[in-house]
């Protein structure tokens, strides 16, 4: 039985079956007006996510939840635009789900979905890889709905960023969902999704660490 068939199994025999499907009808019509308000009020200046059906706006972040950012996107980005192997997006980044919209930390897309990217794209579709730095205001989501919805439409690694204990998790996508490749504050993080990349899990938290990650990675 798959994930969705689980969901589905308790109400497929209820009595009541057509009186929910139609109060879930209602519901879909009523989020995606929602929805549709949220693209049209949306700014460049915010950061912002629709999920479940609300806007998510997000609040300034630590200064370590920036470095993290900084450090994970620089190392990927160096690696990919040297070998030309897609391309890297980082925090304003709109990356459109069936039911709802993200802007994480750090994205990677494949060349087949960066060649389907115009210099006008607004909507992203679902990134191959995401990193997302949490804070205690965003936990939740990380490993929660985001958790769910990047499985489920085919994010096919998923690193979470623990900034303030420099601890990095990855997980990778399986035929079941997620499976914990690395937890680990010490030694090597290497990619199953971007061919060929490695980086100490150092390098994602340690200014020195990272610049001397570049530097190899760019000799």
């Amino acid at each position: 039985m798959t994930t969705l068939d689980s969901l589905v199994e308790p109400i497929r025999h209820s009595p009541q079956l057509p009186e929910i499907v139609a109060l879930l009808q209602r519901q879909i019509e009523e989020e995606g007006e929602r929805r549709q308000r949220f693209y049209e009020e949306m700014t460049p200046e915010q950061k912002i996510e629709f999920i479940d059906g609300e806007v998510i706006l997000h609040s300034p972040a630590q200064n370590r939840h920036l470095d993290a950012t900084k450090h994970a996107l620089s190392l990927l980005n160096a690696y990919v635009t040297v070998r030309k192997l897609g391309s890297v997006k980082s925090e304003k980044c709109l990356c459109v789900f069936p039911r709802n919209d993200y802007e994480p930390d750090v994205v990677f897309f494949g060349e087949a979905k960066t060649s389907e990217l115009k210099d006008d794209t607004l909507k992203f579709p679902v990134p191959d890889l995401v990193v997302e730095v949490f804070s205690e205001s965003t936990e939740q989501r990380d490993r929660g709905v985001k958790f769910e919805d990047y499985a489920a439409h085919g994010v096919a690694e998923y690193w979470i960023l623990d900034a303030e204990n420099s601890c990095a998790d990855q997980y990778v996508l399986r035929d079941n969902g997620y499976e914990l490749k690395l937890k680990s504050t010490s030694g090597k993080l290497a990619s199953e999704v971007i061919e060929g990349f490695e980086t100490d899990v150092e390098a994602l938290f340690d200014a020195d660490a990272n610049l001397a990650a570049l530097r190899s990675m760019l000799d």
